[in-house]
Order: C-alpha cells, then sequence, then structure tokens
C-alpha cells in the first residue's frame, strides 16, 4: 500500500472510533438512566434506612500535587469526610506500599486475566466501576468481592430509588 492510502485509511479508522466512542457514551447514559429502575440481573437487591439524613452536598474531588514526590494534599474537607466514614485514601508515608487501583467501565476481556494474576500473587485491589459494568458484568463483580478486593463507585449516577438506597450486588 502506498502512503497515502494508509493515511487515508488511518484518518477513516479514527473518525470511526470517535463515533462509536460518543454513540457509547450516549448509549450508556440512556441505559443507566433506564436500569435504575431495573432490579438486577441477580436479582439481590440491598436496602438501608431512609436517605433524609444524608446531605445533598456537591463535593469536588481532587488533589493537589505534592512537591518531591510527598503525598498530595486532599484539602482538608475531603480529609474530614473520608475520616468520619473510615475511608481509605491515604497509605502510610512512611511505609513502602502500592496501592492498585483499576478503573472499569466496560470490559474488554482484561478483568479475568487481572483477578486471575492478582489471586495467583494473593494481591488485593481496589476497581471503581460504572453502574453499567455493574448492570453487564455482575459475575465479575461479584468474583472480586468474593476474591476481597475494594469496589469503589465511578460513576456520578448512584443506585437510589425514592427515600432508599438500593446497592445492586
Amino acid at each position: 500500500m502506498n502512503k497515502r492510502k494508509i493515511e487515508k485509511l488511518t484518518t477513516f479508522f479514527m473518525l470511526s472510533l470517535i463515533f462509536i466512542f460518543s454513540f457509547s457514551i450516549i448509549s450508556m447514559n440512556e441505559y443507566q438512566m433506564k436500569s435504575l429502575n431495573n432490579s438486577n440481573t441477580l436479582g439481590e437487591t440491598l436496602q438501608t434506612s431512609s436517605t433524609s439524613s444524608l446531605s445533598n452536598k456537591k463535593i469536588e474531588w481532587g488533589i493537589k500535587r505534592g512537591k518531591d514526590h510527598a503525598q498530595p494534599d486532599l484539602g482538608s474537607e475531603n480529609k474530614r469526610i473520608i475520616e468520619e466514614y473510615n475511608g481509605i485514601c491515604m497509605g502510610n508515608s512512611n511505609k513502602p506500599y502500592v496501592y492498585l487501583t483499576f478503573d472499569c467501565g466496560y470490559e474488554a476481556g482484561y478483568t479475568e486475566k487481572i483477578l486471575e494474576v492478582l489471586k495467583q500473587n494473593d494481591v488485593k485491589a481496589t476497581f471503581f466501576i460504572t453502574g453499567h459494568y455493574l448492570n453487564s458484568q455482575p459475575e465479575l463483580v461479584k468474583k472480586m468481592i468474593d476474591e476481597g478486593h475494594i469496589i469503589g463507585n465511578h460513576t456520578a449516577i448512584f443506585l437510589m430509588s425514592g427515600n432508599d438506597i438500593k446497592v445492586k450486588c
């Protein structure tokens, strides 16, 4: 193939990927909204008490990079909330630990292998999953939980219904 033909094919491929990605994002958003009212494919729903005592205050999450490889600054409000709920965010800066986190929005076929390698090496990780991932890959999410990994939310839309929070597992 000549160089011009390769450039055209590359451009066409890239534009196709952009279109598919954009369409996927739009579809995912619509799917998440619809799935909020549906039960989980595993049929298990846990309900907690009323959410009336929960704050609706928007909290921005971010970090301020530290100098000379020091831990970043979370900000006083974020630190307070994390400590209040016994959250995990920063490790001990004096100990040489590495914390593994994975963002799971869509399953591209790697999660099963990642879980296998983590299990073989007796390593635990945190998987931040989206609502779409939870609804489309409930078996993998259950496997993550069963193997002792931490599951974190990576979706702006929380799975709530009326005054009750419904957590789908």
